[in-house]
């Protein structure tokens, strides 16, 4: 049985071919690349933040899942708030040293 969702339709006015492919615009996942291969990159900013002082780690390859679980451990770890959204995990505060030793800890070696 075919799959005739009219929700993924919404963008196609009409189609006479029955057959018709209507594409998605799902944007395939990234297979997460092992610890040891991350090259995660920590850094500090105070710019368009209200003068609130943030760390930043850039340069995550994997899932939105893992990008969240790591986001989730750096924060219960100092003890802080922050978010994970466009592939950077922002920790609130100046917690650049402890983040490096919390993610070397954990198996991220390449991380600076």
């Amino acid at each position: 049985m075919k799959k005739n969702d009219w929700k993924d339709r919404l963008n196609i006015v009409y189609s006479t071919n029955p057959d018709f492919a209507y594409s998605t615009d799902e944007m395939e996942e990234n297979e997460t690349l092992p610890k040891q291969q991350q090259k995660l990159r920590v850094s500090i900013e105070k710019n368009h933040r209200g003068g609130k002082t943030v760390t930043i780690i850039k340069n995550f390859v994997g899932t939105e899942n893992d990008i969240k679980e790591l986001g989730r451990l750096l924060k219960t770890k100092c003890g802080v708030g922050g978010s994970t959204k466009d592939g950077e995990i922002l920790v609130q505060g100046d917690f650049r040293d402890k983040v490096i030793d919390i993610l070397k800890k954990e198996g991220y070696t390449q991380t600076k």
